[in-house]
């Protein structure tokens, strides 16, 4: 079994996982971890009962947990609701592995899965994802928590861009849903032109991850680690294209630019002020829950294209379960994960909670979502077909960066200053990159960056 390793050693792997205990905790089963079978675990524990804790900010979690704990004898999950962003739930899970006592099972949305990995919170799972579950999981969903051919977390869903749009409002106007982003800009113009305070879309001062999106339909690759190094590259040729395609979108007040996590796109959206929005694919449920008045005015289209004869997407959303370098029982911890994410009954557990148009990972559990899924609010449109198509297109090769928050965090700094006029979209992607580095260094990461 492997012992610790430097951060610089591992990142041969992904950059710089401490395996401590890793996987020589995982040696007491006595079973093939790799048949992909859960039940493996049951007979090994000799009647004992193993208690699993788990964190998660997950609406439905504690739904899911009492299924699991109903229809299983020999695992107790012990469940714990977290705040959900930098300064709750993940700042929590930080404090607490540095403490020794973070939880079994961690849920990580995947820009922050390296993160967590290089710090050696995420344990190695590689030999713990059997062939079944490995089967069972989208490969591009799959590619985004694996660095190097190592696994560090488990993919819940995965959220395909997608268009949503006011069917009103577009037969209003004369609209046809736009088939490229060319055709996006003309429809913008005529909203612009006739709509008055309307517009056709908002562009997120504090979207990093719709940019990101954008970006990674267009061909980008803002990270990757080739080379054993962190290769840093955020204002690519793809970049460029789309930083300078809504840079003139905003310049010429096409579209909106404001916060999305705000009172004001909340009353953008609420009094018709934005025709379409983009984002993932969960975010159909959230419409619905949020805005039940509108039901019946909206649809859901596939993202606009550069190309389209080479049709892709990016994703926007979408979480991983991660099993913690303090787990005591990691086999036990990878039952209760493959269960959430490919039992029908964890995922109908998690739809009862409310309103949620979650696209799971597993790709078998699609029909389980569609039969949920209440479609009228969106007028009877079967919008797990269209997620389905979707998903297929994600690009592969996406890498997310160690320290996205922080990129993040310096990227909606820069798209703010643009909105108000200093600087540029590109100006703010180009600040993230410079800031990254000094983060990346200070982990001792072998580094380069692309000059562009």
């Amino acid at each position: 079994m492997p012992g610790r390793q430097s951060r610089r050693s591992v990142l041969a792997t992904i950059a710089a996982l401490p395996l401590t205990g890793a996987l020589s905790a995982c040696g007491g089963g006595g079973g093939d971890t790799r048949s992909g079978s859960t039940s493996r675990n049951v007979s090994s524990r000799n009647g004992r009962k193993t208690r699993i804790t788990f964190w998660s900010a997950l609406r439905g979690s504690q739904e899911v947990v009492d299924a699991f704990n109903r229809g299983h004898d020999s695992i107790e999950v012990d469940f714990q609701q977290v705040p959900g962003g930098a300064q709750g739930g993940y700042a929590k899970l930080s404090n607490a592995a540095r403490a020794g006592n973070a939880p079994d099972i961690a849920t990580i949305e995947y820009p922050q899965v390296p993160g967590f990995a290089i710090d050696g919170v995420c344990r190695d799972i590689t030999d713990l994802v059997g062939e079944g579950l490995r089967a069972k999981l989208l490969p591009q969903a799959l590619e985004l928590t694996t660095f190097e051919k190592r696994v560090f977390s488990v993919p819940l869903d995965v959220e395909p861009m997608v268009l949503h749009y006011r069917t009103d409002l577009f037969e209003r106007y004369g609209l046809t849903v736009p088939r490229t982003w060319e055709e996006f800009e003309e429809a913008a113009r005529t909203v612009h032109r006739e709509g008055g305070q309307r517009r056709m879309a908002l562009f997120p001062t504090d979207g990093d991850t719709q940019l990101a999106a954008f970006a990674w339909q267009a061909g980008a690759r803002w990270f990757d680690t080739s080379g054993g190094a962190w290769n840093l590259s955020l204002a690519d040729a793809p970049t460029r294209r789309v930083s300078s395609y809504w840079q003139r979108l905003t310049d010429q007040d096409l579209v909106f630019m404001n916060a999305v996590e705000s009172r004001q796109s909340d009353v953008q959206i609420a009094e018709g002020l934005v025709l379409s929005r983009l984002s993932g694919a969960w975010d159909a449920g959230a419409q619905m829950k949020a805005r039940p008045a509108q039901k019946g005015i909206w649809a859901i289209a596939p993202m606009p294209q550069w190309d389209p004869a080479d049709q892709g997407v990016g994703t926007h959303g979408g979480s991983t379960f991660a099993v913690t370098k303090d787990c005591a029982d990691p086999e036990a911890a990878m039952e209760f994960i493959e269960w959430q994410v490919s039992h029908p009954d964890a995922l109908r557990a998690r739809l009862s909670s409310g309103a949620s148009s979650q696209y799971p990972a597993a790709p078998g559990l699609v029909d389980v979502g569609r039969k949920a899924f209440d479609r009228g609010y969106y007028g009877g449109q079967d919008i797990y077909t269209l997620f389905e198509q979707e998903a297929e297109k994600i690009r592969p090769g996406w890498v997310w960066g160690p320290r996205m928050s922080a990129t993040g965090r310096i990227m909606k700094d820069g798209l703010a200053r643009a909105s108000g006029g200093q600087g540029s979209i590109l100006g703010a992607v180009r600040a993230a990159q410079e800031g990254t580095m000094p983060d990346l260094k200070a982990l001792g990461l072998s580094t380069t960056q692309r000059s562009t």
